[in-house]
């Protein structure tokens, strides 16, 4: 049984119709929607590849493009944190460094899946033709399925705790609810 008093409490402190609020939910769902989307039109339509002159080009742009989307999204949700409130019995060194711990794992899971995939295999290479030789199993694939994906919900997670932030943590559900279901999208 689960007692939902507690989240209850916790999510008393979060405005979700503050402004900064609401647009971090709209660019936390809208990422992973535009980057499988205009991958899937370029998987039937070749249409990128066409305009950028070839595959690896078009690639190289959309993932650009993908991390640009990330770092308007980081810093929305950021600002989210900032316009609400604090939990002040989080706000201690434990809580902090917690976070800081978190971060650090999620931030090893998604630098090691980028050096493990390549910039053509971590922003979908394989919607443009560019195919890997084999399936990546080592480290970190070998732990855990989709760890990109995961080990950034973790970062946002650690940044969550380190400020504090119940409008952070809510993010963060949003963030893994979007990747889940990205996840059942991609598969």
């Amino acid at each position: 049984q689960v007692d939902v008093a507690a989240m209850v409490r916790l999510f008393g402190y979060v405005d979700v119709t503050d402004t900064a609020f609401i647009v971090a939910v709209l660019s936390i769902a809208f990422n992973p929607l535009f980057w499988n989307v205009v991958a899937r039109w370029e998987h039937k339509t070749r249409a990128l590849s066409q305009v950028f002159g070839s595959a690896r080009a078009a690639c190289y742009c959309l993932g650009a493009v993908i991390l640009l989307l990330n770092c308007v999204r980081s810093h929305c949700f950021t600002e989210a944190m900032k316009s609400q409130p604090r939990l002040e019995g989080w706000d201690y060194h434990w809580t902090y460094y917690s976070g800081l711990a978190i971060s650090a794992v999620g931030t090893l899971f998604v630098i090691s899946s980028f050096l493990a995939l390549g910039f053509t295999g971590t922003f979908l290479g394989d919607y443009f033709g560019i195919l890997m030789e084999e399936k990546v199993t080592s480290f970190p694939f070998s732990v855990l399925d989709n760890p990109m994906y995961w080990g950034s919900t973790a970062i946002y997670l650690g940044w969550s705790l380190m400020h504090a932030s119940p409008a952070g943590l809510l993010l963060t559900a949003v963030v893994a609810i979007s990747y889940t279901i990205a996840v059942l999208y991609e598969g």
